[in-house]
């Protein structure tokens, strides 16, 4: 029996284990998976830890997300959250709950594609433990730890009057690639369809790096560990959009982010509006070196948390599950 035609219903919890850990690096931990906890060396003892689900409807459509490509998401944007603190990734913990029909050949695509993001993204990183389990819904739950190396953690709500904004990596890709997917791979009910190879390669090459982008995010995360050495005052991920979480740290360092919509880009009120691209926002004082571009100043509070050009902002406003699954968004 093949890969493609044995499901997840068929083997023991060990032998799907067993098909996952022998596609990962080997484990590089005191100790690694197989105990009831990993063991991980943190050189200056303190370190920091995220977690972020997603959830199969909402997160995610199996007819547009292979294998692959989720094992590489939901390691990026965990790892993401991580460097958005200024601490180096330094481990996973992968929890997988799946339908008894799933095939083993999506597991094993799945566990491809944390190794891929892990090598690519956080060399060193590895996958040292998780969980199994079985659901109706396919649900992947992982959890990154890192290390701050001596460094203190850089925080949302250090901003202060007079610091410039930036932002390092890209604004509105992510949101562009979920537009095509929702405007060309769905049926006239509005549910996806499948977003083949042959029809992925048919997309002009902006279309389809938007469409990567989305599927498969790659945050500069070497570029913020070294935006916290280099004086960063606040950090965060961006997976919201940049208006929904320039308010996040304005909120949490009480003050106002005044952005500028000429610094944006081709389209502001995708870069505004838009999510997923995991790229950071920080802030900098006048004497530091920066990282990134500058799109803003921080000022002092007012009524709005971000305005743009001066104006409270009256678009979209990000992405909020609560608000938005029932739009069909995901």
């Amino acid at each position: 029996m093949t890969d493609a035609e044995t499901t997840v219903g068929e083997l023991s919890e060990g032998q799907i284990l067993r098909g996952i850990l022998d596609r990962l690096p080997a484990s590089t931990a005191p100790v690694g998976p197989g105990d009831d906890a990993a063991v991980l060396a943190v050189p200056d003892g303190r370190g920091v830890a995220t977690t972020d689900t997603l959830v199969h409807g909402p997160d995610f459509r199996l007819a547009w997300s292979s294998p692959f490509d989720l094992g590489f998401k939901a390691a990026a944007v965990n790892l993401a959250d991580v460097a958005a603190m200024g601490a180096r990734p330094i481990a996973l913990l992968v929890a997988l709950a799946m339908p008894d029909a799933t095939p083993v050949s999506f597991v094993r695509g799945f566990a491809d594609g944390l190794a891929a993001a892990c090598a690519e993204l956080a060399p060193g990183c590895a996958v040292e433990g998780g969980d199994l389990t079985v659901s109706d819904t396919l649900t992947i739950a992982v959890t990154a730890l890192g290390s701050l190396d001596g460094r203190d953690p850089v925080r949302r709500s250090g901003a202060r009057v007079g610091d410039g904004v930036y932002v390092i990596g890209e604004l509105g890709e992510a949101a562009r690639g979920l537009a095509v997917l929702f405007e060309r791979f769905t049926d006239a009910g509005g549910a996806p369809i499948a977003l083949t190879t042959e029809a992925r390669e048919a997309l002009d090459p902006a279309d389809a790096r938007a469409v990567s982008r989305q599927l498969t995010p790659r945050p500069p995360l070497d570029e913020a560990v070294r935006a916290a050495a280099s004086g960063a005052t606040a950090m965060m991920d961006l997976s919201d959009g940049l208006v929904l979480d320039a308010t996040r740290l304005a909120d949490a360092s009480d003050v106002t982010i005044a952005l500028d919509a000429a610094t944006l880009g081709e389209d502001p009120a995708r870069a505004l509006d838009g999510g997923e691209d995991h790229g950071f926002l920080v802030t900098f004082a006048a004497d530091a070196g920066p990282i990134g571009r500058r799109v803003g100043t921080v000022v002092p509070r007012q009524a709005e948390a971000v305005t743009v050009d001066g104006q409270a902002w009256t678009g979209r406003g990000g992405w909020d599950p609560y608000r938005d699954w029932d739009a069909g968004r995901g």
